[in-house]
């Protein structure tokens, strides 16, 4: 989806609405296209400001919250990848010394995944910047926005649980 290296060529899921289809579609549509537009820009970021991937960024993220570490399944659970694509990101992690496996006391088959100490360094910086391009890409909405926006995806959210559940 690249032009060439240093610019991005974004994709508007919007497109494929039209005026005559349900205004459902076309909120999911315009909701798809922010949220592909915010990441995009979000891997930029991090790959031109950290030579990082954002996967790989998403998995010191769940590392740094949990500092005695975690397995691969829960880190495969908590970022909804296959066990592969986790081990791959580690590998790569644990190459560059910011990761650690760490043989499982009760099975010694399982590794428990933790930040090194340069690892815990190097994601402070990333998620000091990370946060501030985030603030960045939703400065054009004022607070008051942000909070309904908010509000109105939460309410969302708490009904798409409640179908999962009933369903």
């Amino acid at each position: 989806m690249h032009a060439n290296s240093s610019s991005v060529v974004n994709v508007d899921h919007e497109f494929r609405a039209h005026a005559d289809h349900h205004a459902s579609l076309r909120l999911w549509l315009r909701l798809l296209s922010c949220t592909t537009r915010v990441e995009d820009k979000i891997r930029q970021k991090l790959r031109e400001s950290f030579d990082i991937t954002l996967p790989r960024f998403d998995l010191m993220a769940q590392l740094e919250r949990d500092p005695d570490g975690l397995s691969m399944g829960e880190l495969s659970r908590r970022m909804m990848v296959t066990g592969g694509n986790i081990t791959t990101i580690v590998d790569q992690l644990e190459k560059e010394k910011l990761v650690m496996r760490q043989v499982g006391l009760n099975d010694r088959r399982s590794f428990t995944v933790k930040l090194t100490p340069a690892g815990r360094v190097a994601f402070t910086d990333m998620a000091i910047a990370h946060e501030e391009w985030v603030a960045e890409l939703f400065s054009g909405l004022s607070n008051n926005q942000q909070s309904q926006l908010y509000s109105l995806l939460g309410a969302m959210k708490k009904n798409l649980q409640k179908q999962e559940e009933t369903s």
